[in-house]
């Protein structure tokens, strides 16, 4: 990921995620839902195409609610294909309503998503995306790695000498802990 970190300091999109947002740790539900979303959206599309559509896409699924969005229903589903201002593909937007679901009864099971990721936590990539995919619509290898080193679970968000780093380093992201006590990426 370092060569984000290279291009990512001052571009009006890019820069304030690069900044104050990828592989920062968080157990925000909003949060979660939002990058997980926005990750498996990316999906065959640039970074850049959805963070320009990131408004669009917290105004479509209700600011990233969970309870929200797996209320919604097939119409709601057609409402959404319609939207330019999203990425109008039906799996994604049906894997958003059947995620949150997901999510839903992650906190009956874990306490939440931040706590189901959490009580998984350390893994490598490869058993986290055999995870994601057992429990999770369109979760496939990129998009997993991509969404879990966002929030500071696997490592190589920034470049060892990328001043975001250092900030990150201070935060205690779970993927330096568990590397501190001998983990293995």
């Amino acid at each position: 990921m370092s060569g984000y970190c290279a291009i990512a300091p001052g571009h009006p999109f890019h820069g304030p995620y690069h900044e104050q947002e990828h592989g920062f740790p968080t157990a925000d539900e909003r949060v979660l839902f939002e990058r997980l979303m926005l990750e498996i959206n990316q999906a065959g599309l640039s970074w850049l195409v959805v963070l320009r559509k990131r408004a669009a896409f917290n105004a479509a699924f209700h600011d990233f609610d969970v309870d929200a969005v797996a209320a919604m229903g097939p119409e709601d589903v057609e409402r959404l294909m319609q939207d330019a201002g999203i990425v109008r593909n039906r799996l994604k937007i049906e894997a958003a309503i059947h995620n949150a679901r997901v999510i839903q009864a992650l906190r009956a099971s874990h306490g939440g998503f931040a706590a189901w990721i959490a009580a998984h936590h350390p893994l490598t990539k490869a058993e986290w995306v055999k995870l994601f995919r057992r429990t999770f619509r369109f979760t496939g290898g990129e998009i997993v790695g991509e969404f879990l080193m966002s929030i500071g679970y696997l490592p190589l968000a920034h470049a060892d000498d990328c001043p975001v780093d250092h900030t990150l380093a201070t935060l205690g992201q779970p993927w330096r802990k568990a590397a501190a006590g001998g983990f293995a990426y």
